[in-house]
């Protein structure tokens, strides 16, 4: 009876953040790679809402971020390569001019979100320059690659609850075979 309660209290602690709520100062990374002139940047975004969806448009310069959130207080950071766009950094937040903290260097630009509204909200962020410093590849130079990127957020979730039914199984068996020798 002992085994079952612990193994009851045991399962408490690791299904409960699995499905908990996201407060406001819980960070989820999102690693965009944006495709563009042969070149694949990352743009990586540490924020309390989703990223479902981005365009590049590189004929205005512009990275388009979709975002999704269900806090009122929405607080994100993004690293933008400054080789994808760089420059002067306009910034319009559902249509509105938006002016967020940015730090820049040679390399990246770091910018710092803070604006309130939850549902969808669209960051539009256009740059002056594009492929800084670099030469854009052609078709006929992109070595291709067979790798495919696994989606290991929805991956991982099954994996969890999967081990958890195999575990839960073979504690039940070991439990019934013990009840079964008494």
């Amino acid at each position: 009876m002992k085994i079952i309660f612990l193994t009851s209290i045991a399962l408490l602690f690791v299904l409960t953040p699995v499905y908990g709520q996201l407060s406001d100062a819980t960070g989820l990374v999102n690693r965009l790679d944006v495709e563009t002139g042969g070149y694949v940047f990352e743009v990586e975004i540490v924020s309390n809402f989703d990223i479902p969806n981005f365009e590049f448009d590189e004929d205005e310069k512009k990275l388009t971020l979709h975002m999704t959130s269900g806090l009122e207080n929405n607080l994100g950071e993004v690293i933008v390569p400054r080789n994808l766009i760089g420059g002067n950094l306009t910034f319009y937040l559902n249509d509105q001019e938006y002016f967020p903290n940015v730090n820049m260097n040679e390399k990246i630009s770091f910018l710092t979100l803070n604006f309130t509204g939850s549902g969808e909200n669209k960051l539009e962020i256009f740059g002056t320059t594009y492929l800084s410093g670099l030469d854009e590849i052609t078709e006929t130079e992109i070595p291709t690659s067979n790798l495919t990127s696994p989606n290991t957020i929805d991956e991982s979730i099954y994996v969890i609850i999967a081990l958890l039914i195999i575990v839960g199984g073979i504690i039940g068996v070991v439990v019934f075979a013990v009840k079964k020798r008494k």
